[in-house]
């Protein structure tokens, strides 16, 4: 089934996101939009994710929870789970290998923890900005360890991306997808970084404010619309066509250096 997504939106637990970003609102955005998928991906917690899972539910959306860790590489990688309670152990995970900041609303932002109906149940003092102490190697691992997923997030852009902290993607982790943001050209990386040949390619908008949750445009042939069928595809273990604006439709997963 053709399942247009978006798998990387921040939610006010985030810093720099949007206080109008609660569970409710971005779900019923993205639900209005047209999405059938989306993921809440937050700075290095996932504090409000079965939240946005309750209101995905109620609105016919499904919602995957995850995370978007800062790195010890000081890049950013999308970390998605199956179930809340996975995406949880990630997130205990995290905060053990992380350094011990606490967060300066006044400088970065507030941090707003929110139940399924909006309402705001308490504050995540941790500075969710900062880089963890976890490797991108350390993080795909464990990701995959607890049932989940991981890949690189907009590998396009001149800060907090794989390309831009390494100059390319490493060999290992065996990253089987990656992310380019909405402005990215997937031909032109191409040709500077060839390690993205055969990797699915995904397109997410990592919308901070709900007005910059786009169109659907980007979609995934998912045998199922579930996060673990979705997981699946991210790993490799499942070969599907896809379809990426800059791109075209790509068969079985495969960015190969030719549309089909």
């Amino acid at each position: 089934m053709k399942v247009f997504y978006d798998l990387h939106l921040h939610s006010c637990l985030s810093p720099c996101g949007s206080d109008d970003m609660t569970p409710n609102n971005l779900v019923n955005m993205a639900a209005l939009l047209g999405y059938q998928l989306i993921a809440v991906t937050d700075h290095n917690a996932c504090g409000n994710a079965g939240a946005a899972m309750e209101a995905g539910r109620a609105a016919g959306l499904v919602v995957v929870p995850g995370m978007e860790l800062c790195t010890a590489e000081e890049a950013h990688v999308v970390c998605l789970f199956p179930t809340l309670e996975t995406a949880e152990a990630f997130e205990a995970f995290v905060k053990k290998n992380s350094p011990p900041l606490r967060n300066r609303p006044d400088i970065f932002g507030r941090q707003f923890l929110l139940d399924n109906r909006d309402e705001v149940v308490g504050e995540e003092d941790r500075m969710l900005i900062a880089a963890s102490l976890v490797t991108a190697e350390e993080a795909a691992k464990k990701a995959r360890a607890l049932g989940g997923t991981a890949f690189p997030a907009h590998v396009d852009r001149d800060s907090y991306s794989l390309i831009a902290s390494l100059g390319a993607i490493p060999p290992e982790p065996d990253f089987r997808t990656a992310e380019i943001s909405p402005q990215g050209d997937p031909r032109a990386l191409l040709r500077t970084n060839p390690e993205l040949a055969g990797k699915l390619l995904l397109m997410d908008s990592d919308a901070h404010y709900l007005e910059n949750m786009p169109d659907p445009a980007a979609w995934l042939d998912l045998p199922e619309n579930t996060p673990q069928a979705l997981v699946a595809v991210l790993n490799g273990e499942l070969s599907v066509r896809w379809y990426h604006p800059g791109w075209g439709e790509a068969p079985c997963g495969v960015f190969s250096g030719r549309s089909s």
